[in-house]
């Protein structure tokens, strides 16, 4: 009798671990597939499996960003160091503009090779967080706490710039403190400026006749691009934007994806790449990658916070 009853408390103790088993490898396989979905890994799954598998002649035609090779790998930028934030390409003077964003704030230059050059204080401007160069000398940069962007020429030799100096218009949609206007980028041929809002929720805008109201009457124009990014874009957050004048295209950055895609001059997902250690083919993952842009021979250019510089050329196709 003992020995019948020592015999079925084994099996209901072995059959109630095997039960908790169960349930704790349920448990984990719905922690993973939730976390999947918040960090859109199964829609990048997907885009891989059904675009960056079966690359085309018309994929090549296109930046096609997994075609881009590292050039430079998280270069520490000497005399800068903490805030890099934010870059983009002057072709006036074939350099690089970028924002270093706090302790003081200040737009620098920087050469192609991440070597910094000049360095031009910004005295009354709030929290800059984006940059983009618009031709003959003249720099817009985004608030992102007041979503507002202000324009002013930069001056022929390094010297403070002050916000008395800069004309600007608000955004004021969506306000939500340290998660507002991220980054912007500049369509010279077009005459318009994207804009995006990092997160809660990520916004794309579209603000023409820029260049114009500045030089006459006021004539913007604002439409809302979000659907461009509401579906397609697998990425928890933007820190930048940038637009290709070769293609039309836009290059979008992700901070905490770690992730470079480009949309089509419609919001169409064409390429990603990572910024990753494992899948970007650098040594370590970019930290805080925060600024994004192309120059003239179409080498591509990322900035990460604390300091680093990075830079990738296209291997072929």
């Amino acid at each position: 009798m003992t020995q019948a009853s020592s015999y079925t408390r084994q099996r209901l103790g072995a059959m109630v671990r095997r039960r908790y088993r169960w349930v704790g490898l349920t448990a984990l396989l719905f922690a993973f597939v939730a976390t999947a979905i918040a960090l859109h890994w199964n829609e990048r799954w997907y885009f891989n499996l059904t675009r960056q598998m079966n690359v085309t002649q018309y994929d090549l035609a296109n930046r096609w960003l997994p075609g881009y090779a590292v050039s430079i790998d998280g270069k520490p930028v000497e005399g800068i160091n903490r805030n890099l934030s934010a870059v983009s390409y002057d072709a006036d003077l074939d350099r690089l503009l970028a924002v270093v964003n706090g302790g003081p704030t200040e737009l620098v230059a920087l050469s192609k090779s991440g070597e910094l050059l000049e360095r031009y204080p910004l005295q009354g401007f709030g929290d800059i967080e984006g940059v983009t160069y618009m031709g003959h000398g003249r720099v817009a940069v985004s608030d992102e706490r007041a979503q507002q962007i202000s324009i002013f020429r930069l001056p022929t030799q390094p010297r403070p710039v002050d916000a008395s100096e800069a004309q600007f218009f608000s955004l004021g949609i969506n306000l939500n403190g340290n998660k507002g206007f991220e980054g912007l980028t500049y369509d010279a041929a077009g005459d318009r400026l994207f804009i995006v809002k990092e997160r809660d929720p990520r916004q794309l805008y579209e603000v023409g006749g820029v260049a114009a109201s500045l030089e006459g009457p006021l004539q913007l124009t604002i439409r809302d691009r979000s659907d461009w990014i509401a579906d397609q874009v697998f990425a928890t957050d933007l820190s930048d934007i940038h637009f290709d004048a070769v293609t039309g295209h836009l290059i979008l950055l992700s901070d905490e994806s770690r992730l470079l895609m480009e949309l089509s001059d419609s919001g169409r997902m064409l390429s990603y790449r990572s910024l990753n250690r494992w899948f970007g083919g650098l040594r370590h993952s970019a930290p805080h990658p925060e600024g994004v842009t192309l120059d003239s021979d179409g080498t591509l250019f990322v900035v990460s916070e604390p300091n680093l510089f990075y830079s990738f050329r296209r291997t072929g196709g």
